[in-house]
């Protein structure tokens, strides 16, 4: 029998170095898109939400439709995730009253439920496993409920009044010691590389919230009070240069169909 070539590649991106700057980069740049429509235009979170899942169900589509990796897309998706997670884990934390320790914990299980979901129907949570429209469902479900997480985390951990009070800065360093502490494992141990990647993608989150928070917010609160417009359009540049300057591949299926 005879490898499917089609097939021998999933939808989704090599995780590099660069990869993981660039999740850097879209998730700050949910952050200020997220408070650029909920704030600064003042629809407020429940409207921004709706707008941004509306955005999220419409890449997604095209992403789970799509025959092959299209670096472009699957970036759109992502900023589709963080804004929306933006957007929702603010109105949970505090439309919602639900509080910054309370909406992460829900968020929490639900992650967990999700990845725990997969793994019992696909027996994997890989990214070099994702081969099939059910897995990509999966995925992004578990992709947006990791980067809602990650916002109310971000907050959590930054916020002077309701939150553990660590300010912008000092929970951007907690969060890359975080990376720099899963970097140094898959490095040098033996740990799961799937855990590792998961780890890693939650983290990432709330590093990018912090930034974002750091970069548009008043500097009476600690941030440096730049327009939240001004400072998603450079991160939406940066995005671009990205897609188009960096070539990417897609992640190798681990296991390729036979015919």
């Amino acid at each position: 029998m005879q490898r499917d070539a089609h097939h021998a590649f999933a939808k989704v991106p090599q995780v590099t170095l660069l990869f993981w700057l660039a999740k850097i980069i879209a998730t700050t740049l949910g952050e200020t898109a997220g408070d650029a429509v909920t704030m600064s235009m003042n629809l407020g979170y429940l409207v921004g939400t709706a707008i941004f899942a509306v955005f999220f169900l419409v890449t997604a589509g095209a992403q789970v439709a799509a025959q092959r990796f299209h670096p472009a897309l699957f970036w759109t998706v992502i900023i589709a995730t963080t804004t929306v997670g933006t957007t929702l884990a603010d109105f949970c934390d505090r439309s919602l009253g639900i509080g910054y320790a309370g909406g992460a914990s829900i968020l929490f299980v639900l992650l967990m439920g999700s990845l725990l979901w997969w793994r019992a129907s696909l027996g994997s949570v890989s990214v070099n496993r994702i081969d099939s429209r059910k897995a990509e469902l999966f995925y992004w479900a578990t992709i947006l409920f990791s980067q809602t997480l990650g916002t109310a985390l971000g907050d959590w951990f930054a916020d002077p009044d309701t939150g553990l009070g660590l300010g912008y800065e000092g929970s951007a360093l907690v969060f890359g010691a975080a990376l720099a502490v899963i970097a140094a494992l898959y490095l040098w141990t033996k740990v799961s590389r799937t855990a590792l990647f998961w780890a890693a993608f939650i983290l990432t989150r709330p590093l990018g919230a912090t930034v974002g928070d750091f970069l548009d917010k008043p500097v009476a609160d600690g941030g440096l009070a730049l327009s939240r417009y001004s400072a998603s359009a450079w991160l939406v540049a940066a995005i671009v240069a990205y897609v188009l300057l960096v070539p990417q591949k897609a992640e190798r299926l681990a296991v390729g169909r036979e015919r």
